[in-house]
């Protein structure tokens, strides 16, 4: 076999005549390693969204009917339908031996879209809840629902979703084409209408009256509850006085009665 010759010319494999005498190849540019260096960014880093039952104000949500849950606290951050922590055992086949163990709820945290919000509603739900809302055609049909059960499953979160997608123009105007369709009469948003005889006092708001009765609170006046009719005798003032008055009264007609039935014992019969 005729040996193998190297060129002689300059490589680009090969030492040059003024490279150093220890390095034997020529590393490319591409293959240099290169420092890694961090990358600087003004844009924030993206966050979750927040759940939406805490985005409601607390103070104007009403009450949750049912309360919250006691066994099963997770349930109260989301759309659980009465789901809870099972307990059991588990029984091998071959010698029967039991072990304890616990049965979580398929619970997923999902985003869905509300046409009456025009927004992303997240929040934590049950496989069960989804496949619920999935068949009923959207989150909002969901929530809406009035039947007792549904409210229970509803559960403080989805109340107060409820509450939130019920203040909104479209579920307003839909409640109200339901009202019209059952010949209900449109529901006025306003003031609490007074009784007739307290507008005839010259009171048009329920915020004059319970500032009148602030007032009178304040000066100690004497509240009078019912209708008086004509040839009363209202007490206001000197009820004490009345009172020792009829006291009197009341022991001299004693004192009389007495006196009388000892004239009547002394007195022999005919």
């Amino acid at each position: 076999m005729p040996p193998i010759r190297l060129p002689t010319g300059p490589s680009r494999c090969l030492l040059s005549s003024t490279s150093s005498p220890l390095t034997a190849t020529h590393t490319p540019a591409s293959l240099q390693r290169i420092p890694a260096t961090r990358a600087l960014s003004t844009t924030p880093a993206s966050q979750r969204q927040k759940p939406s039952h805490l985005t409601v104000p607390k103070d104007q949500v009403p009450e949750y009917p049912y309360g919250r849950f006691r066994t099963y606290k997770q349930a109260n951050e989301g759309l659980f339908a009465g789901s809870k922590i099972r307990f059991g055992n588990v029984v091998a086949e071959k010698y029967g031996n039991k072990s304890r163990t616990t049965w979580l709820p398929n619970r997923h945290t999902k985003r869905l879209w509300s046409p009456s919000l025009g927004a992303f509603v997240r929040t934590r739900m049950t496989a069960r809840v989804l496949r619920t809302i999935d068949r009923l055609g959207g989150i909002d049909e969901y929530l809406l629902g009035s039947k007792a059960q549904r409210v229970k499953d509803l559960g403080p979160a989805g109340w107060a979703l409820r509450w939130k997608i019920m203040q909104t123009p479209a579920v307003q105007e839909r409640f109200a084409r339901e009202r019209a369709a059952l010949g209900l009469p449109p529901k006025e948003v306003g003031e609490i209408a007074l009784p007739q005889d307290l507008l005839v006092d010259g009171y048009v708001t329920a915020e004059a009256v319970m500032s009148e009765v602030d007032g009178m609170l304040e000066r100690g006046d004497e509240f009078v509850i019912g209708e008086v009719k004509e040839g009363e005798d209202m007490i206001v003032k000197g009820d004490a006085e009345a009172i020792e008055e009829a006291r009197e009264a009341a022991k001299d007609m004693d004192s009389f009665m007495e006196e009388k039935s000892r004239a009547d014992v002394k007195t022999p019969g005919p």
